[in-house]
């Protein structure tokens, strides 16, 4: 029993700082994997995955046999061409930005123009503060020597100013 013991400790020994040294990594991570940042993340993940799925819906199943209705071809990867025994598929970079195009058009108008038309529609409701009008540097003078005469010299500018050198001039020659 006395070498089992003398064997745990000399354990104890070895495992101890490798703890020391993991535990503060892991709190870290944990940390930061429980900011808000990181779960909206995810989450805004999730929802695009999802949204992805919806708009690809859209365009195979009714904008592609729209296009096809139209066009008469719905499907542009048959079209190729052949160059010293090497064929460039080039209708199928078509099919792909037609899609891409057709995508961002539907993000664009059902996502992005109706949350920016609701902004405004709440901006509307809150008028903009106006900005404070600027302070002629007569005026500035003005409030600074009321202050002087009122006392209170935590208002006054620094010596850097001209108003402050002609503050501190005068006080050197009232002294």
């Amino acid at each position: 029993m006395f070498g089992f013991r003398r064997f745990v400790d000399r354990g104890r020994g070895v495992v101890e700082p490798t703890t020391r040294l993991i535990r503060p990594g892991l709190t870290g991570f944990k940390q930061f994997l429980m900011r808000g940042n990181i779960v909206d993340l995810a989450v805004a993940v999730v929802i695009g995955t999802a949204f992805t799925a919806v708009v690809k819906a859209l365009v195979d199943n009714v904008l592609t046999p729209l296009i096809a209705a139209i066009g008469g071809k719905p499907d542009f990867a048959g079209l190729q061409f052949t160059i010293n025994n090497s064929v460039f598929r080039y209708g199928l970079f078509l099919n792909a930005l037609f899609t891409f195009l057709i995508v961002a058009a539907t993000v664009y108008f059902v996502v992005v123009l109706p949350i920016a038309k609701a902004n405004e529609l709440r901006r509307r409701g809150h008028p903009e503060p106006e900005a404070e009008p600027a302070i002629s540097d007569e005026a500035r003078l003005l409030t600074e020597i009321r202050d002087l005469l009122a006392g209170d010299t935590s208002r006054l500018p620094s010596q850097g100013t001209q108003a402050g050198a002609v503050v501190a001039a005068e006080h050197e020659q009232s002294t």
